[in-house]
């Protein structure tokens, strides 16, 4: 108990050193807010289609106004937010997990180990993703919230799998790793029990890049029309808004809301990731 709060303590100490960091993580904590607390003030029964009259400009009694299907902007967007970020949560979390474990796995075996996943990756990596996402998505019968972020996490892997094979690749010769080595601790257990836990720094930098990747690309296939059609998502609100040519007719209310929060998050996001490699790097060049 005292050491893990040692080391939230050093933890938090180093946050506030990086005011980039800090900056990041406040405006990812107050969009989750928002996505959680905001059902808890807001109605979410007029998200409903029908449930208010239709193009109300913003007032007191709809703050962001209502939509030309008769629906909250601002019930919309509670439910919105959220479902957006469990979609780049899941897409980031299975996309860097086989990523990190490859990753891994290739750089310390090395030998034909290596050459299978890193010919294996290159091969993938040449294929046009958003090709494939676009395949994927148009055969799928029925997309969900959770179907987009495993077809997303599908393509995300790559990326992940070189960098973190080549940040073991440097870390395997490291004068530690010898002395576990003759205290007889080798194959998986070295790599997950040595290995692995000096990498969590770089990883966590690693899983905020891929969230972001993973929420781009599937608020580009949501604005394609190719998102959860019966769930609401930012990148669905946008579709919807351009499917009923909100920007020609002058409903700026309907599709300014989504874009704003999609800002928010992605600025959050890389503010936390610059923040988070600005860290890690200091580190390494006191280790150094």
């Amino acid at each position: 108990m005292i050491a893990a709060l040692k080391i939230l303590r050093t933890a938090a100490r180093a946050v506030v050193r990086e005011p980039l960091l800090l900056s990041g993580l406040l405006t990812l904590i107050a969009v989750c807010l928002f996505a959680m607390l905001g059902p808890l003030f807001i109605d979410v029964a007029l998200a409903d289609i029908g449930a208010v009259a239709p193009r109300q400009r913003p007032s007191g009694e709809h703050w962001l106004g209502t939509d030309a299907q008769g629906r909250s902007i601002l019930a919309a967007l509670v439910l919105a937010t959220p479902q957006t970020l469990k979609i780049g949560f899941f897409a980031g979390v299975i996309g860097l997990g086989i990523g990190a474990v490859l990753g891994l796995l290739a750089g310390y075996f090395r030998g034909w180990v290596d050459t299978l996943i890193r010919t294996f990756a290159d091969v993938i990596m040449t294929i046009p993703g958003i090709a494939v996402l676009v395949l994927v998505a148009t055969n799928v019968r029925s997309m969900s919230v959770v179907l987009m972020a495993v077809i997303v996490a599908g393509l995300a892997w790559m990326y992940p799998t070189r960098t973190i094979r080549a940040q073991t690749l440097s870390m395997r010769e490291r004068p530690y790793i010898d002395i576990a080595r003759l205290n007889g601790i080798g194959g998986l257990e070295l790599v997950f029990t040595e290995i692995f836990p000096n990498l969590l720094p770089y990883i966590a930098a690693s899983f905020v890049t891929a969230v972001s990747s993973a929420m781009l690309a599937t608020i580009g296939l949501e604005a394609l029309g190719l998102g959860p059609q019966n769930e609401l998502t930012l990148g669905m609100m946008i579709f919807w808004a351009q499917y009923y040519g909100a920007i020609m007719r002058g409903i700026w209310w309907w599709w300014s809301p989504p874009v704003i929060m999609m800002a928010l998050i992605f600025i959050g996001l890389l503010m936390t990731s610059t923040g988070m490699d600005r860290l890690v790097n200091k580190r390494l060049r006191v280790e150094s």
